[in-house]
């Protein structure tokens, strides 16, 4: 709390008095405070955060509606500074109609964040170069997130959206025939964009000259639907966020929902999602790796990667019924318990992970054409890295030794041993190299938790928050009516918010929560790691190759489920 008022003081000190209109503590984090600003003063806010107190990250830009209040929009942002673990956000509220300045002289991060709550929730940024849709389609009217706008109103597309560039100077000198210039789509419908990207190309041979990036083909509004279910509802829509790792999404948001109630799960309960996270972890990484391999040319990689899958898949079908999309975690807990049987196939499936990742290594890590197609490819120098707010494998490639798991210390991670891997070259073959070593560090703390796991519950004892067992409601009045009023009011925190984070395999997974004590959510947001990393994209692949394009586009592992949501 010391920090935040010295932090206040020097913004009123130095921006003046009426900067900061008031100050709040976030719930359950005492490392964030929340300061509500005036429009006209955030940039220069944002501009003191990152000059003069270190906030070199902008992780996350949105909107939120209140139709009853005076100032019926509010923009919120979150800021962190790495070094001193530090997280303010700032809230701007204003009417309909104004315009709050863009952030996009401060952080290249800012451009995609702002068009989304421009899509989104109708918010204005003034001087943002390219204010347009971003999510939804060109032809959408409206702003889907609004508390006025249906949940099952759908808008049907029936005409592509042109692109074009402005007309480059001419130059009499230049050659027509040898610098000719060709615009082309690469994707939507082509194997290496997974029928979910499509990047318009100006060409000069085999060189991408300039790119534009459209996203969208996958966006299923899920933050609208977190608004019309209860808490507990939502957490079958997280499996479909990184659907490459689902159990990961499904701790992220329970954890949000734990901090904002202020509950803390069991210990049993925190090393079976410490369990399931790190598999979730390696599947993900070997997806990334085998697909990114298939598209370069080398199927036999693709083939050794999603055999291991499968194995983990068993795992968590044993656990909870469930393979790709568990839906595992509870609020409160897990969905189930794990027995010796299922620590001993673990402990199996551990051993021949460890093989394939050292498999793997042969294959690749050594290989000449892999070597040629990856290093030196997707250049993002570190600067860059974290102005457009990169996290996990992208961030730790670029040299920046971050990861929440030991920075920010959640579920007994402190008291397990792994390394974090951190290369410096900030190319492809370094993203390549991170997530291979991750793979390793997984594999070592599976096996720590399964070693260490304590003996308890797998779920806090609350009937509030988490239903009774099935036998206890057929035989005991008490139970069955917890089970009633828990089924039809829903977890019902208190009223406030939260953002909470947590290390996913492509970085940090954060969720905004917006509590009004109804058993509804009254708004989600999501941070999904690779948003602002895919950001970069069109800045990255400029001046390369389409090949390099190709690579860059499978080392940032843009899953289509998490970028658009």
């Amino acid at each position: 709390m010391e920090y935040h008022f010295q932090l206040v003081h020097q913004i009123k000190e130095s921006l003046g008095d009426k900067a900061i209109t008031s100050v709040e503590t976030g719930i359950g984090n005492p490392f964030e405070c929340v300061l509500v600003v005036r429009r006209e003063d955030v940039r220069k806010i944002a501009e003191y955060l990152k000059g003069q107190r270190n906030f070199q990250y902008l992780m996350d830009i949105c909107g939120v509606h209140y139709p009853n209040r005076e100032q019926t929009l509010e923009a919120v942002y979150h800021f962190y500074n790495r070094d001193q673990k530090q997280r303010v956000r700032l809230k701007v509220p204003h009417k309909e109609g104004e315009s709050v300045p863009s952030l996009t002289p401060v952080y290249k991060a800012a451009n995609w964040f702002e068009r989304e709550a421009f899509d989104m929730m109708g918010l204005k940024f003034e001087g943002h170069p390219d204010l347009t849709r971003i999510l939804c389609h060109h032809q959408f009217v409206g702003h889907a997130l609004r508390k006025d706008y249906p949940a099952t109103q759908n808008q049907v597309c029936d005409a592509p959206e042109v692109f074009s560039f402005p007309p480059l100077p001419l130059n009499e000198d230049e050659d027509v025939l040898t610098n000719q210039r060709t615009l082309v789509n690469i994707g939507p419908s082509h194997p290496a964009t997974h029928g979910t990207f499509r990047i318009y190309a100006e060409l000069q041979g085999e060189r991408i000259m300039r790119a534009k990036a459209e996203i969208g083909y996958l966006h299923r509004c899920f933050e609208k639907m977190a608004e019309t279910h209860k808490y507990q509802q939502v957490i079958p829509y997280t499996d479909r966020l990184n659907y490459l790792s689902a159990p990961m999404n499904n701790a992220g948001y329970c954890r949000a929902v734990e901090k904002l109630i202020g509950i803390e799960i069991p210990a049993r309960a925190q090393y079976i999602r410490v369990i399931l996270n790190e598999l979730s972890r390696i599947i993900d990484h070997l997806v990334c790796i085998g697909t990114t391999s298939v598209d370069m040319g080398a199927l036999t990689t693709f083939w050794f990667c999603f055999r291991q899958r499968e194995n983990v898949y068993e795992l968590f079908e044993a656990l909870c019924g469930n393979r790709m999309l568990t839906t595992i975690t509870r609020v409160g807990g897990v969905y189930g318990d794990i027995d010796d049987e299922w620590k001993r196939r673990c402990t199996g499936v551990i051993k021949t992970l460890r093989e394939t990742i050292d498999e793997v290594d042969r294959l690749l890590t050594n290989n000449k054409i892999w070597l040629n197609r990856m290093k030196g490819t997707g250049y993002v120098s570190q600067a860059n890295a974290i102005d457009y707010g990169f996290t996990g494998p992208c961030l730790r490639a670029a040299g920046v030794d971050h990861d929440l798991r030991k920075a920010e210390p959640y579920y007994d991670y402190d008291r397990l041993e792994f390394d974090v891997p951190v290369f410096t070259d900030s190319d492809n073959f370094a993203r390549y190299m991170v997530r291979m070593e991750e793979m390793r560090q997984s594999c070592r703390l599976v096996e720590q938790a399964i070693a260490k796991i304590p003996d308890g519950p797998i779920q806090v004892n609350d009937p509030k928050i988490v239903l009774p067992p099935k036998a206890e409601v057929y035989t005991n009045i008490e139970a069955l009516m917890n089970h009633f009023m828990l089924v039809i009011n829903g977890i019902q925190p208190p009223k406030g918010e939260i953002y909470s984070y947590t290390e996913a395999a492509n970085g940090e997974l954060g969720f905004y929560i917006v509590s009004d004590g109804t058993g509804y959510p009254y708004r989600v947001k999501v941070r999904p790691p690779c948003f602002p990393i895919y950001s970069s994209f069109e800045e990255t692949i400029t001046g390369g190759q389409i090949a390099d394009a190709v690579a860059t586009l499978g080392q940032f592992n843009v899953v289509a489920g998490e970028l658009d949501r």
